[in-house]
Order: structure tokens, then C-alpha cells, then sequence
């Protein structure tokens, strides 16, 4: 076993996050840069680390979003300002429409847009005061937590678990999970798929000390997994469609039945607490355009792919097997990510128990 993650180790875990992040999506180093544009109600930070982004996310109908928990009535200031932090994913797509802007206009609120590369660092920014809103994965938010961040779960989307799995060669004699016994598996620590490879062993029979964990960024995964130097690659959409696709991997298995991997919005419990307006209507206008891009998959694919910078018929196989749908925060859902934590906590990973449960203002 390593041995537990100081507060500093958290904040250097998240900083390696960021930068394995980075470089998985470009074969040259990346390069920072920053645009400040401005308009009446808009402003714009890009902090561009890379040129594409692992998760999409998503929300739901009406129906769905009636259910989102309320929250208590506050005195709103005249001027207020919303700092959205995104990824290269659904927020990026409502951010270029503008329509958030003009819902938000009438109550006097003027949006703010940074662009980052990962969840951890977004979560770093809200954990400094730079951002007030955000989109992530089932992981990062327990790091965060753990290293004091004052998050709040805001919404989350429906189970997703066939947008991450276990990857073998296509000619691999590896037929089943059991088959994994003994064998090299490369994949991100301290990821979403982290925590699905301990429950796939867990479910077959097999202790996470049975396989050989080879720690790598999807770049480096790729790699190796190309050159024969692991056995099995555990890894998500759309690095998953595109080794599907680019070199031939086969589907060993998915989180089908083992793990539900969700995404999450996030706020800070102050913001949240105090701007449930905003907060509504941003969840309702990334429903309007979740709802269009369930009915309307390949013009979405053709927007994701300049976007993540693939070829389309990678993204047309991630964005197929996508399920669309975003809900309120439930003491269930609350729940599935403290079972993660604990997980994470006992493989020392994170240096302290923490309750999810301190990170929702309202779960029904």
C-alpha cells in the first residue's frame, strides 16, 4: 500500500492531474495561454492547456429539473457575477450559443467563462475563490474535499458506465476479467476508473492486489498499450473510442452493473446557498441543449469534434453509447460518492475520512 496523502500531496496530486491531463491530449508539450475578451455581459478567460477534454456532460427534461431540490429564498444584490469554469464539453457548447447570457441578463447577473483543462484544477479554482460554478467527474470532487475545498454538489448526471472500460488488444488471449490475474493494467490514479477497475476485481472474485496497477496519464497508456507493454488498458470516452477505433482495442469490459461513473455540477455551498436562482436556470439551459443533443447525436458529434479535435467517426462511437440526462442531487447519489471516498480512503489515497454528505445544500 502507498502510504496516505498529506494536504501537500493533495495539492501536488492535483497540480500532476492537471498537467497528465494536458499532455494526454497533445503529443507536443502544451502550451498556456490567456484570452481576455469582454462584452456587455459576458467575460471570458481561456486558459488553454490543451486542445481537448475527457468528459461530456449533460442534463434532462422539464419533468427532471421540476425535482431539483429549492433552496431558501435570499436578497439578491442588484449586480451579480456567475463564474462558470469549463471544460471542452457541454458548457462549452451553451457558453457559444449565448443563451444562458440572456436568461441571466433580466436579474442583472454577468457571466464570467474560464476555460480549463481538467476537473481538478477547476475544483482548485473554486477552492480559491476564482470560479462559481463547474462541471466534473466522480473522482476530483473527493480530492477536493479532502483538501479542504468548500464544494457543493449541485447536480449530477444519470449513470453513464458504458463510457469507460477495460481495454484489451484484439488478439489478446485475455477473455475474462478473471484473466486479468497476474497481469499488467495501465490506468490514471485516482480516477473515476481507478475506482472501477477495485470494484470489477471486486465483483469477479479477484483482490485489487491481483493485478499488476501500472500508474499512467492516457498519453503514456496509449503508449504502452500500443507497444505491448501492458496487458489491459482501463480508460474512458472518448480516449476509449478513439483506441477502439485507432488501434484495434477490444472491450473486455465495461462499468455496466459495477459502478455508475456520473458526472457532477458543482458550486461553493455560500453560492449555492445564496443564488439558487442562478444556479436553476443554468441547470435548466444545459437541459434545453442535453435535450437537443440526445434527439440530435451526429450534428452533436460534428460540433464535439473540432471541439476535442478527433475525427468524427471516433466521436460519433462516443457519443453513441452517451446517455443524456442530468438530476437533482439525491441523499442516494450522495451516498454512491461516499462509497468512492471510502474507497479511496482506504487505498490511502486520501489522507482522511471525509462525508460527502457536508457538500450538499439541499439532497432530497
Amino acid at each position: 500500500m502507498s502510504k496516505p496523502f498529506s494536504a501537500a500531496d493533495l495539492r501536488r496530486h492535483i497540480a500532476q492531474l492537471l498537467a497528465v491531463t494536458a499532455a494526454s491530449w497533445s503529443i507536443a508539450a502544451a502550451k498556456a495561454r490567456s484570452v481576455l475578451t469582454t462584452s456587455k455581459n459576458t467575460t471570458t478567460m481561456t486558459f488553454d492547456f490543451s486542445n481537448r477534454r475527457r468528459f461530456v456532460l449533460s442534463g434532462v427534461g422539464a419533468a427532471t429539473l421540476a425535482t431539483l431540490p429549492s433552496l431558501p429564498a435570499q436578497a439578491q444584490p442588484a449586480n451579480r457575477v456567475f463564474r462558470i469554469g469549463h471544460q471542452k464539453g457541454f458548457l462549452s457548447l451553451l457558453k457559444g450559443r449565448g443563451t444562458l447570457e440572456q436568461r441571466l441578463a433580466p436579474l442583472g447577473v454577468k457571466l464570467s467563462w474560464t476555460e480549463f483543462t481538467a476537473g481538478p484544477v477547476q475544483l482548485e479554482a473554486l477552492n480559491v475563490g476564482s470560479i462559481d460554478f463547474g462541471d466534473v467527474g466522480e473522482a476530483p470532487p473527493i480530492f477536493a474535499q479532502a483538501a479542504g475545498a468548500p464544494l457543493a454538489y449541485v447536480a449530477a448526471t444519470v449513470p453513464r458506465p458504458a463510457t469507460e472500460a477495460v481495454l484489451v488488444p484484439k488478439d489478446s488471449a485475455i477473455k475474462s476479467v478473471a484473466d486479468l490475474k497476474g497481469k499488467k493494467v495501465a490506468y490514471n490514479k485516482g480516477s473515476n476508473v481507478h475506482y472501477f477497475l477495485v470494484k470489477l476485481l471486486e465483483k469477479n472474485g479477484l483482490k485489487y492486489e491481483d493485478v499488476q496497477s501500472v500508474f499512467l496519464p492516457p498519453a503514456d497508456a496509449r503508449a504502452a498499450f500500443e507497444k505491448g507493454a501492458v496487458d489491459a488498458w482501463v480508460i474512458w470516452d472518448p480516449f476509449l473510442a478513439a483506441a477502439e477505433v485507432g488501434l484495434n482495442g477490444r472491450i473486455l469490459a465495461d462499468a455496466t452493473g459495477v459502478v455508475n461513473n456520473r458526472a457532477y455540477y458543482f458550486s461553493t455551498l455560500d453560492y449555492a446557498a445564496k443564488n439558487a436562482d442562478v444556479i436553476r436556470i443554468v441547470i435548466e439551459e444545459i437541459n434545453k441543449l442535453d435535450q437537443w443533443g440526445s434527439t440530435n447525436r451526429d450534428a452533436l458529434a460534428a460540433e464535439f469534434a473540432p471541439l476535442w479535435g478527433l475525427p468524427k467517426p471516433v466521436v460519433d462511437r462516443s457519443v453513441t453509447r452517451q446517455v443524456y440526462g442530468t438530476g437533482p442531487i439525491t441523499k442516494a447519489i450522495l451516498q454512491e460518492q461516499q462509497v468512492i471516498a471510502d474507497t479511496f480512503f482506504n487505498l490511502k489515497l486520501i489522507p482522511k475520512k471525509i462525508s460527502v454528505f457536508d457538500a450538499a445544500v439541499n439532497a432530497g
